[in-house]
């Protein structure tokens, strides 16, 4: 039996590997548990546990080879193989995803996008060209789709989901205003609320307001 990892563990992850890929290009080799919890604000004893759910990866009174390191997390993340994206929705928030320069680094291939707008039809983001929503049956028919992203209004999120679902996409990425519960075995789904983040930047505001 797989052993069982927290999400709160899984989503630290990739902070990890983004701190140490910094480290990388810094020309940085070896750093102890002590230094990167300084980096990283987290605390040593609490990157030694998350790390040691997956082997952990250190020396004592060595540290962490951090090339070794960094490459090791990308295999737990998966960014070993490459994962084919479409983008459901090519509005602005679609498009601001579509040219995030990182995602080919991290293995992220955007096939296509799709769109029901006429007049985006046909433009090319990056070289990728928005196709009508009517063409996502046959093209996830007729292409490997690991993730769909969906940028598009909450009330045809759901609907887009399950149909992607059943075109056999394992994993959609929701920036549509709903979490999507989509009840097939094997998919998974991240939903993503800017707006969370942006009220929990407000209650941090008004908390250090009283305090001061």
């Amino acid at each position: 039996m797989d052993k069982y990892i927290s999400q709160a563990v899984i989503r630290r992850m990739p902070r990890y590997y983004r701190y140490l890929g910094e480290l990388l290009e810094s020309g940085v080799e070896r750093i102890s548990s002590g230094d990167l919890s300084k980096l990283m604000k987290v605390t040593a004893s609490q990157i030694r546990q998350d790390l040691n759910n997956f082997g952990g990866f250190g020396q004592q009174g060595y540290g962490y080879n951090v090339q070794y390191l960094y490459e090791e997390i990308g295999k737990i993340l998966g960014l070993t193989q490459t994962h084919n994206i479409i983008i459901v929705g090519a509005g602005n928030l679609g498009l601001a995803i579509a040219n995030y320069m990182k995602f080919d680094k991290l293995g992220f291939k955007l096939v296509a996008l799709f769109d029901v707008n006429p007049e985006l039809i046909g433009q090319k983001i990056r070289g990728v060209e928005i196709r009508p929503i009517e063409e996502l049956d046959d093209f996830c028919k007729n292409n490997a789709v690991d993730i769909a992203a969906l940028t598009l209004p909450k009330a045809d999120a759901d609907s887009v989901a399950h149909q992607v679902v059943k075109l056999g996409v394992k994993a959609i990425w929701n920036f549509a205003h709903v979490d999507l519960d989509v009840a097939t075995e094997g998919v998974v789904i991240e939903n993503v609320h800017l707006s969370d983040s942006l009220m929990q930047l407000s209650y941090n505001i008004a908390k250090n307001s009283i305090e001061d």
